[in-house]
């Protein structure tokens, strides 16, 4: 619901900047609220997911501002995948290679904003790959709804997928943007603790610690197995960087159920959580539920695990003090300064040199800072 408000404010403030200018507005939200969207004064074009190739033209097709214009926001029309890869900065980039979802959670609308799972063959997303190479980026994040489950138009599976793009040339790095534990096969695990290309950072979503919460959530695995994946990828890479999702305030969470994820949480030590408080979305199975928490408990017990999120990620960074490590810098300059992550997720600062920039170095990692970046000393 944040980002819903966000988008509304800036709507709104696009318009009072330039009333003449085309305010055209697409992704999950305009799926899901066409009409509400529609409603806002300046939009004149609300495009489905389905329907975002045909900007231009629609654009093209307003015959001037007024009434806006409503295009391809039945869930039912959700079939199509598009090819997307974005630069997020010159050293990195975003690869798309999974959309939709078949998982229908109870807090979630991401199944009614972008359909069923569906992808592209894996050749095509190995020539996406190669024109990323082409233009010189050496780090690429394979992004989906639930990339895990990639292969469900196609046949194949995530693993074929992993094993072609290890074999693209000029990709010096991978990195997994989500994968749902119950999705983290051994045989996954495995071929990224081998491949020199796949780096051992994880990002995992857990949202409960309890499996009473688990069970309302309607998710698809219990803490034991969670635990047991963490298990494995340790097993295998003990220093390997664990990101991890949860929700706090889901209906029926109790102050024990809040304590069981706490402690569940505080054992597993991860390097890093990624909190958000239960937001109620129309339409899902959770808006009915009884057990409502207020949203101050909530905000209370987001803190509190922001405060274990801080003290797991300093011990995370501290650990590699004194190690030597690879870092892909980046071009971000600030304070003199260039910045740039070791294969587990470290960051790492070091004198700007724009030599250094979208290479890999090796360097020692010196003194951490406040905000958990370490000093690096380039070494080659």
């Amino acid at each position: 619901e944040h980002a819903d408000k966000k988008c509304r404010n800036l709507i709104r403030k696009l318009h009072r900047r330039n009333p003449d200018a085309i305010i055209a507005v697409t992704g999950c939200y305009a799926q899901l609220r066409p009409q509400e969207i529609a409603a806002i004064e300046g939009v004149d074009i609300v495009l489905g997911n389905n329907d975002k190739g045909d900007l231009y033209k629609r654009v093209l097709e307003l015959s001037g501002k007024g009434c806006a214009q409503v295009y391809s926001c039945d869930a039912d029309s959700l079939t199509s995948f598009f090819a997307a890869f974005s630069s997020g900065d010159r050293t990195r980039a975003f690869l798309k290679v999974q959309d939709g979802c078949d998982y229908k959670c109870a807090y979630c609308t991401i199944h009614y904003a972008r359909g069923g799972s569906r992808n592209m063959p894996v050749a095509d997303l190995v020539a996406e790959a190669r024109r990323i190479a082409a233009a010189g980026q050496k780090e690429i994040v394979l992004t989906g709804v639930n990339t895990g489950d990639f292969g469900r138009t196609t046949g194949e599976k995530f693993i074929d997928l992993l094993r072609a793009l290890d074999g693209v040339d000029g990709i010096e790095r991978y990195r997994i943007s989500s994968i749902e534990p119950n999705l983290l096969t051994d045989e996954i695990i495995a071929f990224c603790a081998a491949s020199p290309k796949f780096q051992h950072h994880f990002h995992i979503p857990l949202q409960s610690g309890s499996d009473k919460i688990l069970g309302l959530m309607r998710r698809r695995y219990t803490t034991a197995r969670f635990a047991e994946r963490i298990a494995a990828v340790r097993a295998l890479m003990p220093d390997a960087f664990i990101g991890i999702d949860v929700i706090v305030g889901f209906p029926g969470e109790t102050e024990e159920d809040f304590r069981t994820t706490y402690d569940f949480l505080a054992g597993l030590e991860p390097a890093f959580l990624h909190i958000f408080p239960f937001s109620e979305r129309p339409g899902t199975p959770a808006v009915e539920m009884p057990g409502k928490v207020q949203a101050s408990v909530a905000t209370r017990r987001a803190a509190q695990l922001e405060a274990l999120c801080a003290k797991l990620h300093a011990a995370f960074c501290a650990r590699a003090v004194g190690s030597e490590d690879s870092v892909l810098f980046e071009s971000t300059r600030r304070g003199g300064m260039m910045f740039g992550f070791t294969g587990n997720y470290r960051r790492v600062k070091a004198p700007y040199d724009k030599a250094r920039v979208n290479t890999i170095c090796r360097v020692r990692l010196g003194a951490m800072d406040e905000s958990h970046d370490l000093m690096g000393e380039i070494r080659d």
